[in-house]
């Protein structure tokens, strides 16, 4: 099995007494328990007593014999560098061995004119350009890691309510975390990783600048008569992106929908039965794949951008959609917040490693600076990339479908854009 347990390292006893950590983590989704993985899985950071804080219930045990039956809606398109990661915690192994498909090539075009693009694995010499796994295998696997890590100790099935300061150690205050059901916890550092309405940002004061794109993202998965060839495919409709992410390495025929869209076409889209959201779906993807075949259950959630204004204060620190939400039509928020858990992760090694405290300022410092400007070149670029396909400008239009053409010929720029979105 994966999951070997559902309350791994748990503390039964947790609502009974105040416990004492070296660090928190507030959030036990992919992001928050990869990078307890990720700090546990050093040697120089096994005295750190780590607690991993979820609301919800322990995910549900998957097999390794049989392939999990239905797909998850939430897929994750993981670059070279969040592979990188999940090699280093020991999940690679499992999570390949599940349902997780590579996709070699990404097909890009302007469903307002003839312009297209086409990335190739094979012009970066690289085997594949990403692989594409289903969230819950991503999770079940990391969660399996933090099993065999005795210095991790995950409490589920409560919210955080206060966030306070207690008794100084070395002139410093300890961060108390009063659970809904009155547990205290207490830590030198508590890392924020609760996701876009994050709690802790909230209780820590934390400014974030956010804005509604006016938009809605519809998710499913779905059956086509032709397989999907491996390849990742993007179409930009005048009222937003449609990607299809190819899922399963068998039939080739089943894949992940993200359809953006604003929000009165996103509404109407819902409220269509299978029937015509197939026909309509397959229409709009200009019928590259054939018929859509099957279409499994429709989620659909607003989207927004929003960034932190800073990523720290005293002893708090945010990471993944705490910090930064951003467009999905390329794909990125996962992987963005998988590389705050490896630079949060590699900044607390190192001072494990030069036999700093946790409480050291300097982890919190160096961690923003190697990621706070990152976030904001990937999210202006998202932006920049909304922007010029979202007009309505025929003069504009015109132009990008010319500049989308020349771009496919022009190799060091087509280049540089395939390995931004490889994470490389």
């Amino acid at each position: 099995m994966i999951v070997k347990k559902n309350d791994i390292n748990s503390d039964k006893n947790s609502d009974l007494k105040t416990q004492t950590y070296d660090l928190i983590i507030v959030g036990a989704g992919l992001v928050g328990a990869t990078l307890a993985a990720s700090i546990a899985s050093h040697d120089a950071n096994k005295a750190i007593k780590i607690a991993l804080i979820d609301q919800g219930k322990a995910p549900e045990v998957l097999s390794l014999i049989d392939e999990p039956p239905e797909f998850d809606p939430r897929v994750v398109a993981l670059t070279q560098e969040s592979i990188k990661l999940f090699e280093s915690i020991g999940a690679w192994s499992t999570i390949k061995s599940m349902r997780a498909c590579a996709y070699r090539s990404m097909r890009v075009w302007d469903n307002e004119g003839t312009g297209e693009i086409i990335f190739d694995a094979h012009e970066l010499s690289q085997s594949q350009l990403g692989v594409i796994v289903e969230n819950r295998i991503l999770l079940s696997a990391v969660l399996d890691v933090l099993t065999t890590q005795k210095n991790i100790t995950v409490l589920r099935g409560q919210s955080v309510a206060d966030l306070s300061s207690d008794q100084k150690i070395n002139n410093k205050s300890l961060k108390k975390i009063t659970l809904t059901n009155g547990a205290i916890l207490k830590a030198s550092l508590v890392i924020a990783a609760d996701g876009a309405h994050s709690k802790i940002r909230e209780l820590a004061g934390l400014q974030v600048r956010s804005w509604s794109y006016q938009q809605k993202a519809i998710v499913t998965t779905v059956k086509t008569e032709k397989p999907h060839q491996q390849t990742a495919w993007q179409n930009f409709l005048l009222t937003g992106p449609l990607a299809f992410l190819p899922l399963d390495h068998k039939s080739n025929q089943y894949s992940s929908i993200v359809w953006s869209a604003d929000n009165d076409e996103a509404d109407r889209l819902m409220a269509l039965s299978d029937d015509d959201f197939k026909v309509e779906l397959a229409r709009a993807f200009e019928n590259r794949l054939g018929t859509v075949e099957n279409v499994d259950k429709r989620y659909c959630f607003p989207l927004t951008q929003a960034h932190a204004v800073t990523y720290i204060a005293p002893q708090i620190v945010l990471v993944g959609d705490a910090a930064h939400t951003i467009h999905p039509l390329a794909g990125q928020g996962v992987n963005l917040g998988l590389l705050d858990a490896a630079a949060l992760a590699k900044e607390i090694t190192r001072a494990s490693d030069r036999g700093l405290s946790i409480l050291d300022e300097s982890i919190l410092r160096r961690y923003q600076r190697a990621r706070k400007n990152n976030n904001l070149q990937f999210m202006a670029l998202m932006e920049s990339f909304k922007r010029l396909f979202g007009t309505r400008n025929l003069s504009v239009r015109w132009l990008r479908n010319a500049g989308i053409k020349k771009i496919n010929h022009l190799s060091p720029v087509k280049k540089w854009l395939a390995k931004k979105a490889m994470g490389l």
